[in-house]
């Protein structure tokens, strides 16, 4: 079997184009079907050097779906030299790894969601929907949101881009999201559910225990809190309500 499958869906107006890197053939094979069905262009690979060597071309992917456990470079080593390479595509990772460990390791490795194998495909496609939402503009939508600042903090929905008292604060799509959603609603206390629901949906289940979402929005919260101390090693604006959520905490361009 060659190392690398690409098909193309039908679909027309540039379908969203999805990477699937996962050692295990059938298991591949299968979401490349379902991920056609659905309208998706995809390209599958067998072993992670295939996928950073697709990367080297012309094309790359709008998304990518990374096998954690593959034989001679694991997914956590694919996402580190993908971000070694500045390629910021968004990850999420497949696994049967079920422990919080792999997740917050995935998390804050760079990845943008993790989802276990045994979910089913219309729960991924769900996933996919959401995180693409955040990254691509709707195409039928005229309307642009503007520069946003609060404080030192400056915001561009169009790019999802941030900047901290002028500087540069290299977030993903995700990351973004979750620091547009609280900077905005400045002074007000956020759940922790209302911030999980809005990277993953509402409704979504993950974690151990009834709370367990927690865990998944504390390791978001704790890697943008890093981002913003290395520009910034006295930021202080992300304030948690403890056992409830967090607020953002608007500080003036000369507050450090």
């Amino acid at each position: 079997m060659t190392a690398q499958v690409e098909t193309i869906s039908e679909t027309p107006d540039s379908p969203i184009h999805v990477l699937i890197v996962d050692d295990d053939a059938l298991l591949r094979e299968s979401l490349e079907q379902n991920l056609i069905d659905s309208g998706f262009t995809v390209s599958g690979f067998s072993n992670g050097q295939d996928a950073l060597d697709h990367f080297s071309g012309e094309v790359s992917g709008d998304l990518m779906l990374l096998d954690w456990k593959m034989p001679e470079m694991n997914g956590i080593e694919v996402l580190k030299h993908l971000r070694a390479r500045k390629i910021d595509v968004p990850v999420v990772f497949l696994t049967v790894l079920s422990d919080q460990i792999y997740e917050e390791a995935a998390l804050l490795g760079g990845a943008v969601d993790f989802v276990e194998k045994s979910r089913s495909f219309a729960i991924l496609r769900r996933r996919i929907e959401l995180i693409l939402d955040r990254q691509i503009p709707d195409r039928n939508s005229n309307e642009t949101s503007g520069e946003i600042e609060i404080g030192a903090l400056q915001l561009d929905p169009d790019s999802s881009r941030a900047l901290w008292q002028s500087n540069r604060v290299d977030l993903t799509l995700t990351e973004f999201k979750i620091v547009h959603h609280l900077a905005t609603r400045s002074g007000t206390d956020i759940r922790y559910r209302e911030i999980y629901d809005l990277v993953h949906g509402e409704g979504f289940v993950a974690g151990a225990g009834d709370d367990g979402y927690r865990s998944n929005v504390r390791t978001f919260i704790k890697r943008i809190r890093q981002k913003f101390r290395d520009v910034d090693s006295d930021f202080d604006a992300i304030a948690t309500y403890t056992g409830f959520g967090y607020r953002w905490v608007a500080t003036d361009k000369t507050d450090g």
